[in-house]
């Protein structure tokens, strides 16, 4: 300061011309700490002012430099605390919701509501498996959980649905229902009409869906299985409020055979579109209950041109049967893609149609770090060869530290991106949106978060509506120390607050 005011008198200017507010703004041009760090690399400069700055734009204090340390062993115990699980960004704070949830706790819905929810609805991601007892009535085989509900309050963990084979992708629709579906080949999708008033319903036969409750009685109103919908390996998914449903199919390229397409992505439309806003009474209202399935084309031009390369630009749906869904599409030249993982409804987005992103999983070992692509379907409720109503293109690529994205969240308030890698000691990424600038990519990501435990990884990561506090599950630790719970091996789900959202968003 000394040296700016012996300027000021030299050029004739008095300093009480000049406020101190303007000086502070001049003097990082010429001494910002930032400029002097690797003065020639400008991407390092920039990815270090965002560092920086990470408060303005993404509300998280002091984001994390290196991941957690590999661990061996048996890494989760009793008596741990919720930090001894993860390696948070300075701001952030962690606590358990409960330590019961079934091993393998993977995705899950707010239930009621995202403002003001009372319980989590989590997917269990464990195999079809006969637990070798019976439920309560002693009628029914007790079956590996599939749906749990977890009680906010106090982390209590009640098992709705039984018998799925590796339930991953799960959503509470418009019209208040939650849809739970498979992560398998043969993967299906079941519609759950109120998950607090299900207990210990199982599936006796998955390729029908015949559901029978804890006491041996058939399910015709309170869960069932949607045939219309493809079978394939589901995870993520985005359901819209007219029943259109989008989703991916986890499918590695080259699966079985060499040269077999990677996982397409498909789309429900609903044969009776719905209009209305409130909640069902019976399943037999669900737009659900029938319609038709299509896979996405991406075409090399504005005609129809498709085949290896075409995996961006625009697209049209092509049809496809339900039940062959997976095979029909490598028939008609769907766009596969590399093990296509979760994917969400952009619920910021204000332009035409619906906005969605998603992951490809990708395989570091091999340096194919991953990506996540975000699509606009300008017409939901249109699925024709002939045009072309979807865009999609690269919003980031993976590198060896940010690599295997899995999971994928929207912030509310903020629109920011919010990328979770498949991995050992799995960390969560936090990404602009797209700006102002010239390309259409994140303008930038830092890392808020790390597992500790090597033999675990992140999962299910979601905010609720004010963007200020998210869940997690810490998935399938070894875990030999721990109790059983419902005769089932556990999981841990955390609470994460300290999210602020910055000012700008501030209404």
């Amino acid at each position: 300061m000394a040296k700016f005011r012996k300027r000021m008198m030299k050029w004739g200017m008095s300093v009480s011309k000049v406020s101190l507010a303007a000086a502070m703004l001049v003097l990082p041009a010429v001494s910002a700490h930032a400029d002097d760090e690797d003065s020639h690399d400008f991407g390092a400069r920039i990815e270090q002012r965002l560092k920086n700055s990470s408060m303005h734009w993404f509300g998280i204090q002091g984001p994390l430099g290196p991941s957690a340390q590999p661990t061996t062993g048996d890494y989760r115990t009793p008596g741990q605390s919720a930090n001894d699980q993860v390696i948070l960004a300075d701001s952030l704070k962690a606590e358990y919701v409960t330590r019961n949830a079934g091993n393998s706790a993977d995705m899950f819905a707010f239930w009621p509501s995202d403002e003001n929810p009372t319980h989590l609805i989590f997917c269990i991601e464990g195999n079809r498996q006969d637990l070798g007892t019976f439920l309560p009535g002693g009628l029914v085989k007790k079956f590996n959980p599939a749906v749990q509900s977890i009680k906010l309050s106090d982390g209590s963990v009640d098992t709705v649905l039984r018998g799925m084979s590796r339930c991953d992708g799960i959503r509470r629709t418009p019209w208040n229902t939650i849809l739970a579906t498979e992560e398998t080949n043969d993967g299906g999708a079941y519609e759950i009409m109120n998950p607090l008033n299900v207990t210990n319903y199982t599936i006796v036969d998955r390729a029908s869906g015949t559901i029978i409750d804890e006491n041996g009685a058939p399910s015709t109103s309170s869960i069932v299985k949607r045939l219309a919908l493809p079978t394939m390996a589901w995870e993520g998914l985005a359901v819209l409020s007219s029943g259109v449903v989008i989703a991916g199919d986890e499918l590695r390229p080259g699966t079985g055979t060499q040269d077999t397409d990677g996982g397409a992505i498909f789309k429900f439309v609903p044969a009776a579109p719905r209009a209305s806003q409130t909640p069902i009474a019976n399943p037999s209202e669900s737009p659900l209950a029938a319609g038709n399935v299509y896979a996405l084309r991406m075409s090399c031009t504005t005609g129809v041109q498709y085949g290896q390369g075409c995996e961006i630009g625009s697209g049209a749906w092509i049809a496809v049967g339900a039940a062959t869904a997976r095979a029909d599409a490598d028939k008609v030249g769907a766009t596969g893609y590399y093990r296509p993982e979760d994917l969400e409804q952009d619920e910021e987005y204000k332009g035409e149609g619906a906005r969605f992103c998603w992951t490809n999983t990708g395989e570091s070992d091999i340096a194919n770090y991953g990506e996540v692509l975000c699509g606009v379907d300008r017409a939901p409720l249109v699925a024709d060869p002939n045009q072309q109503t979807v865009t999609a293109n690269r919003f980031v690529e993976g590198d060896a530290d940010f690599n295997q994205p899995d999971n994928f969240a929207f912030q509310p308030k903020t629109g920011n991106h919010y990328v979770i890698e498949d991995n050992p000691n799995g960390d969560i990424f936090a990404c602009l949106p797209d700006g102002g600038d010239r390309d259409i990519k994140t303008d930038g990501c830092i890392k808020i978060l790390s597992v500790k435990d090597t033999s675990a990884e992140p999962t299910g990561f979601k905010f609720t509506a004010d963007g200020r506090t998210a869940y997690l599950s810490i998935q399938h630790s070894h875990d030999g120390q721990m109790p059983k719970f419902d005769d089932y091996v556990t999981d841990d789900i955390i609470k994460i607050t300290g999210f602020k959202i910055p000012f700008r968003f501030q209404r």
